[in-house]
């Protein structure tokens, strides 16, 4: 394959350790609606897995849309509700307000880190003269980028906000990333893509995008084999693995 000439890389889980703040967050919105549920009569069923549901639901996907995929999953058809709608359990945008009331807490709590890995990573990437963006269907992935000193570090940054303003669907749909490469003024075809979630790894090989790369910081064989049949060409367990990969195709 000829080299990739840029790298968009997902922010939650593979640039910034965010991912399990996300999880424990949707756990506690989902086990509150779960609960409702049951004691509406309608059974009582196993809470939210965190790990597994969090990956095979949630992770990557726009909040509602999560919300929806796991309710779902499930056999719960919640009504829609509104922007307007308070945290709760009754409708699908309570249980999103709920989850991003939980997060917001966590956040004021401490601050998210970037992993270890992720500055060498990007400084081996541009000593090569790689383009690098970030995407994240989440609007806080900006000020947390920033708040880790690593906005300085991309060309592009595509978040929630953009993709609200913009109109641009989430994950699977590679609307976020094929975005990113138009800022870089890259040809998907050019670009590599890196992501942890399963919703993204499908994204970018719907994208047309040359070398997509599942990150599994896991090591969980598990991950791994859901991200190679998701559409992953590779599955990395860090980003300087990445780094060398996409700085030695085609060199």
């Amino acid at each position: 394959m000829s080299a990739p000439q840029a790298v968009v890389f997902d922010t939650d889980g593979v640039l910034l350790d965010s991912a399990r703040l996300h999880a424990a967050a949707w756990k506690t919105a989902f086990d509150s609606c779960l609960d409702a549920w049951a004691a509406s009569g309608h059974g009582r069923q196993p809470p939210f897995d965190a790990d597994r549901e969090y990956r095979q639901w949630v992770d990557g996907k726009p909040r509602l849309e999560g919300v929806r995929s796991f309710l779902n999953s499930r056999g719960i058809d919640l009504p829609t509700g509104g922007p307007d709608s308070a945290p709760g359990d009754d409708t699908v945008w309570a249980v999103a307000a709920r989850k991003e009331t939980e997060f917001v807490h966590t956040l004021q709590a401490g601050t998210v880190e970037a992993f270890t890995d992720v500055a060498p990573a990007l400084a081996r990437l541009r000593a090569h003269g790689v383009c690098c963006a970030a995407v994240s269907a989440s609007r806080h992935a900006r000020p947390l980028l920033g708040a880790a000193s690593l906005l300085s570090c991309f060309d592009a940054v595509v978040d929630g906000t953009d993709a609200a303003e913009l109109g641009l669907a989430g994950k699977p749909d590679p609307a976020l990333f094929l975005e990113a490469a138009v800022r870089l003024g890259m040809d998907p075809a050019r670009c590599a893509v890196v992501e942890d979630a399963l919703a993204g790894v499908e994204a970018g090989r719907r994208g047309h995008f040359g070398l997509v790369i599942g990150l599994g910081r896991t090591k969980n064989p598990d991950t791994a084999r859901a991200l190679r049949e998701r559409g992953a060409d590779l599955v990395a367990a860090e980003l300087l693995t990445v780094a060398e990969t996409v700085c030695g195709a085609g060199r």
